[in-house]
């Protein structure tokens, strides 16, 4: 199980780091709607070449190595890397690697499926979030499958303000710049970069308050699969 890249912290005075971060995201199950789409994935393939963007601990990497999976997870936090190499000790296909999400160190149409999950709501403007974008659809093949867990606008009050120049980038919710995308906004990136929304896992919403009911300050979330145009 390699693990690529100079052992450094570019990330040192991100919350990512801290170990009571690290250690809570190397306890978090996998998520399970992304491991019924997987299982969907393997019936269209059976061997899968997989991307983990964001991979972090290794929530969602490590248990799909586990099924006998490739893996490639990438993340910027070395100690999240090093938290992934922990969980991951006895995982046979589980590559890590410390890369930017919008500069994938790897080569173009080589991933069957591709995860997205809490990553690309971190890009702080809208050009990294479309190069973002336009990586992945690079990196995975024609038909790939691709899964999103990403920010909802509805996280934030409806009048709050985006960054001056930005359409739907938001400081409001942890004083940094992050991105939080209407559905119509997200499909619509999202098929630019090359991707169409696929019915196998419907774009919903989690977390959404109800009229009525409190906020649990917590974001709201889109989550969805979609696939690489053929």
């Amino acid at each position: 199980m390699p693990m690529y890249g100079p052992v450094v912290n570019p990330l040192a005075k991100s919350p990512w780091n801290r170990p009571a971060t690290v250690a809570g995201f190397a306890q978090s199950p996998p998520n399970a709607t992304l491991i019924s789409f997987v299982e969907g994935e393997r019936r269209r393939k059976p061997v899968l070449q997989v991307l983990d963007l964001g991979c972090g601990a290794g929530r969602n990497a490590v248990p799909l190595a586990e099924l006998g999976l490739h893996v490639v997870g990438l993340d910027l936090s070395s100690p999240m890397l090093m938290g992934a190499k922990s969980r991951a000790a006895s995982a046979q296909g589980l590559d890590l690697t410390r890369a930017r999400m919008d500069a994938l160190p790897l080569r173009s149409e080589t991933f069957d499926l591709v995860i997205a999950h809490g990553i690309w709501n971190l890009a702080a403007s809208g050009d990294e979030f479309r190069r973002a974008l336009r990586e992945a659809a690079r990196a995975c093949r024609r038909g790939a499958g691709l899964f999103v867990f990403t920010f909802s606008r509805n996280t934030l009050p409806e009048e709050a303000a985006p960054v001056t120049g930005e359409s739907f980038v938001f400081t409001q919710f942890s004083g940094q710049p992050q991105c939080f995308l209407t559905a119509a906004e997200l499909v619509s990136e999202l098929a630019t970069a090359g991707f169409l929304p696929d019915p196998a896992v419907p774009l919903r919403e989690h977390n959404r308050p109800r009229p009525g009911q409190l906020a649990s300050g917590g974001p709201v979330i889109w989550e969805g699969a979609f696939r690489r145009k053929a």
